[in-house]
């Protein structure tokens, strides 16, 4: 005779006495107390300032010359590409740009070595304007993100799908991304008379 196969329970569950069953005794019920809030421990929830750049959807302080801030990854994915980083922004845009570098993009680049030699000589180009940081680290995703929060006048050109879920969060700032060869905008307004895409 062979052996009965027995298969695993994975999802079993023990059988649990609700506390309202009869057949607890009063004194050993938990009863569940709701507490009303006090009105003088009140939380205060604070609604962060919205930026006076903002009229409903469009940012005022977006216009030509635009200012766009430049990631690693974005001139890495350029240089792939083959694409000359200051004309394939006029091209996408219309309009004279000017591409911003933060010193934590800076220090990025440094520290991948040899291997992206190219894209640090690229990103020392006098056409690149340079942005001084003054906090700690050199993560340029936080720095980005908190300098685009300060100031609403950047646009910001990335590749990388973290950095541009968290821009999406911050109203009025577009995105550059590369797409198909070419430069695209995301969350551009139509006000300057910017292309749509």
């Amino acid at each position: 005779m062979g052996k009965v196969k027995k298969t695993k329970k994975y999802a079993e569950l023990k059988k649990v006495l609700s506390l309202k069953d009869t057949r607890i005794k009063k004194k050993d019920r938990l009863k569940k107390k709701r507490k009303k809030p006090n009105p003088q421990n009140l939380t205060v929830r604070e609604v962060p300032q919205a930026s006076s750049a903002l009229f409903f959807r469009y940012n005022t302080q977006l216009g030509p010359p635009y200012h766009i801030i430049v990631d690693t990854n974005f001139i890495n994915f350029s240089i792939k590409n083959k694409l000359d980083i200051v004309q394939s922004m006029m091209d996408c845009l219309y309009a004279k740009c000017i591409p911003y570098i933060t010193d934590c993009v800076m220090g990025e680049l440094e520290k991948l070595g040899s291997k992206y030699r190219v894209a640090l000589r690229i990103a020392k180009d006098e056409r690149f304007q340079k942005l001084p940081c003054l906090h700690k680290g050199i993560y340029a995703d936080d720095c980005i993100v908190e300098r685009i929060k300060q100031h609403k006048c950047y646009i910001v050109a990335t590749c990388d799908k973290d950095l541009r879920r968290r821009i999406r969060k911050v109203p009025g700032v577009p995105i550059m991304y590369l797409s198909q060869r070419k430069y695209s905008i995301e969350r551009m307004c139509d006000a300057f008379g910017a292309p749509s895409t």
